[in-house]
């Protein structure tokens, strides 16, 4: 008889903040020919001469600034959590998570749901908007363990849902909870997401219309005025031009034009990592400060909200109709 599994797919960890732990995680993710795309000659001497002599150690201190002493990596366990909420939510179907860099390895886990009998796999990047960095990088990623298998799952890989309305409606959800809560009122708002090189995009990568999509979805069903917000860009890496606007220079601008209070929402990451814990919750809200600003409330990405473990579901369901029951 045949048997579905749920294979959910995030980028990883390394597994303690400490220059030992980063040197081979930034190795790896920086190896990603999706990721840095130059020339390997080229790329190899750079990494290995500058890069990784340097930044495992100024990499570690962020870590350590957001690593959890109980839950350790903030990444991994958002994504266990959501894993295991989903599982609970679908008791007749194993659902795992596996990461591309790090632990739990891809591979282990495709292998251990490929020996408990599944033969057919629904894949979940969890990566709402599309991009050769991320989820292409994931697909590479999961065709290359696929490639140590004797036995390979039929798939089925959910596209991405960066307007999807159960995704919209998690999003959603999140930003009203968190302003609920605020003692005080933001007087502009911030989409802040991950960039990329503008050459990318100029090159066919689809990512920055997705993440336009996803912010007038977004803005629609917030009612925000078009003067109360700005989707900008974070987590430059390198010379290149990336996507624009930078969120950095986009906080100071607003801070030095007399805007006191900010909030910035996160809406391409599923859940919190260094870039949102560290980039945003303290060095963005350092710049902020520094520039003339007060306040700067970094909300909190899906992680394991209500809405956000109905719209997995939702989502995987969209995908897997007919192999789930």
């Amino acid at each position: 008889m045949a048997s579905a599994g749920i294979l959910l797919i995030q980028l990883g960890t390394p597994d303690a903040p400490t220059p030992e732990a980063l040197r081979p995680y930034l190795r790896r993710f920086l190896s990603d020919p999706r990721v840095i795309d130059v020339p390997a000659w080229k790329w190899w001497f750079i990494l290995h001469a500058f890069i990784l002599r340097t930044r495992p150690a100024r990499s570690a201190e962020k870590y350590r600034r957001i690593w959890h002493p109980v839950h350790g990596s903030p990444l991994l366990y958002w994504t266990r959590r959501q894993a295991e909420l989903l599982q609970q939510m679908l008791p007749r179907v194993p659902v795992r998570f596996g990461m591309q860099i790090g632990n739990p390895p891809l591979g282990k886990v495709l292998n251990e749901l490929i020996r408990t009998g599944v033969d057919r796999l629904i894949v979940l990047p969890m990566y709402p908007q599309y991009s050769a960095t991320t989820t292409a990088s994931a697909m590479d990623a999961l065709f290359s363990a696929l490639k140590e298998q004797r036995r390979v799952p039929a798939l089925r890989i959910v596209p991405p849902y960066y307007n999807h309305p159960a995704y919209i409606d998690a999003v959603t959800a999140v930003i009203r909870d968190q302003l609920a809560r605020l003692s005080w009122q933001p007087e502009h708002f911030l989409f802040s997401f991950h960039g990329i090189p503008k050459r990318y995009a100029q090159a066919g990568d689809p990512y920055a219309t997705h993440v336009k999509r996803t912010t007038a979805e977004l803005v629609s069903r917030l009612g925000w005025p078009r003067h109360q917000w700005t989707q900008t860009f974070q987590s430059l890496f390198g010379r290149d031009v990336w996507l624009k606007p930078y969120t950095e220079d986009k906080l100071k601008e607003l801070a030095r034009a007399g805007i006191k209070r900010v909030f910035v929402a996160m809406p391409g990451f599923t859940a919190d990592c260094l870039e949102t814990l560290d980039e945003i919750g303290f060095e963005a809200r350092e710049t902020f400060r520094h520039a003339g600003g007060q306040e700067l409330h970094a909300c909190p990405c899906l992680n394991d909200h209500p809405k956000w473990i109905e719209a997995m579901r939702t989502i995987i369901a969209d995908e897997g109709s007919g192999w789930l029951s």
